[in-house]
């Protein structure tokens, strides 16, 4: 992401304009678009016209439009971001008031107003426009005739392509069927990765699967990129790290990401990051239930008390439709990073994020112990509605 134009007031009201340059970037400016704010940019406007004789034609045009944003549609597969709203600057081609939609590109500028910028929004800004935080986790994780080829972005885990070939099991006196399969399946997964994985920018393949199938499909790898002369995957082949996984599938993703030795691997990574803070959370919790707690009401009681350490939460509670419960989560990111702790802010598009989900979206570790936070948790850590 690119920022242009940065024109912010004393009071925190104003305008920035920015320039998506990457699929992830609509993700981050997904995050940024709220229900109320101003956006501008240029769209499609299908136009009829009418010749002097009477006939009438319809042509499409490019023009500029600024929306009083209403609803955000984010396809997270696709990284496409349609957002509809009602026109704030009549021009020539769309009355004052008329709705429009919005389709935000790659490579397209776009300027967003609001009246109010928090801290979460403009971090989220000086993240987005982070040249180093791209992604540099690759993941194949796969079983006997399964595999899902994953991206692990600092925002988001991208499923890229998922394999399936039926395999045969082997017969007695005859293994050919099976292995035919077998040949088949690891040839569509190299393709996958040759058509996925962008090595200039990925610091780290992993492979894993139960038993033995991550070794003999890099077994077969390399040995076809010899045969091939395949100079691509053989100058990578130091960024392939085999790793168990119990299954194929994607969620084993996290797993694969708790692994110890992937952890010291990755260490530089978000990714990462958030799954360790969420590891040491739940191990607080099972030894030191007085020192880990979740729901908005008991961490922000313990925030209060100045005893939030490591604050986990959800970039999902951040576009809740109701201000002031959004207003509230950031009150409570902005009281913790002022008395010290640390905010571990987690994309709801990762494993560990959607784990997070499941905890109302915001945990703490605490500094101390605090034994008395045991009253019936509110509803206003609902997720979005």
């Amino acid at each position: 992401m690119k920022l242009l134009a940065r024109d912010i007031e004393k009071d925190y009201a104003g305008q920035v304009t920015l320039m998506p340059e990457e699929a992830e970037d609509m993700w981050h400016t997904y995050n940024l678009l709220q229900v109320g704010d101003s956006l501008r940019a240029s769209t499609i406007r299908k136009v009829q016209t009418e010749s002097t004789t009477g006939s009438v034609g319809s042509s499409r045009v490019r023009t500029t439009l600024t929306l009083c944003v209403e609803t955000i549609d984010f396809d997270s597969q696709a990284c496409r971001l349609r957002v509809k709203g009602t026109n704030l600057e009549e021009n020539q081609y769309v009355k004052m008031g008329a709705y429009h939609t919005i389709e935000l590109e790659v490579n397209r500028k776009f300027t967003l107003a609001k009246k109010s910028w928090d801290s979460v929004v403009l971090d989220r800004i000086e993240q987005a426009c982070d040249a180093t935080q791209k992604a540099d986790v690759a993941a194949v994780v796969m079983q006997e005739g399964l595999a899902n080829l994953v991206l692990v972005t600092p925002a988001m885990t991208l499923l890229r392509a998922k394999v399936e070939v039926t395999i045969p099991r082997k017969r007695k006196g005859s293994c050919t069927q099976h292995e035919k399969a077998l040949e088949r399946f690891y040839e569509a997964v190299m393709q996958g990765i040759l058509r996925h994985i962008n090595f200039d920018v990925v610091k780290c393949v992993l492979v894993a699967s139960p038993g033995f199938v991550k070794d003999q499909f890099i077994a077969y790898l390399f040995k076809e990129a010899v045969r091939q002369d395949n100079k691509l995957l053989l100058e990578n082949r130091p960024k392939f790290m085999l790793v168990h996984s119990s299954s194929g599938h994607k969620y084993s993703l996290k797993e694969i990401l708790s692994d110890p030795s992937v952890t010291s691997r990755l260490s530089d990574t978000r990714a990462a990051g958030e799954v360790r803070a969420l590891e040491d959370f739940y191990k607080m919790l099972q030894h030191e239930p007085d020192r880990a707690f979740y729901g908005l009401a008991h961490v922000e009681k313990a925030a209060e008390l100045l005893g939030v350490d490591i604050l986990l939460i959800s970039d999902k509670l951040f576009r809740h439709q109701d201000v002031p419960t959004r207003s509230r989560y950031v009150r409570l990111v902005d009281s913790v990073r002022d008395n010290g702790g640390t905010v571990r802010i987690f994309s709801s598009l990762h494993v560990s994020g959607e784990q997070l989900t499941q905890l109302s979206g915001v945990a703490a570790i605490l500094r101390f112990p605090i034994a008395d936070l045991s009253e019936p948790e509110d509803d206003s850590s609902s997720d979005e509605d």
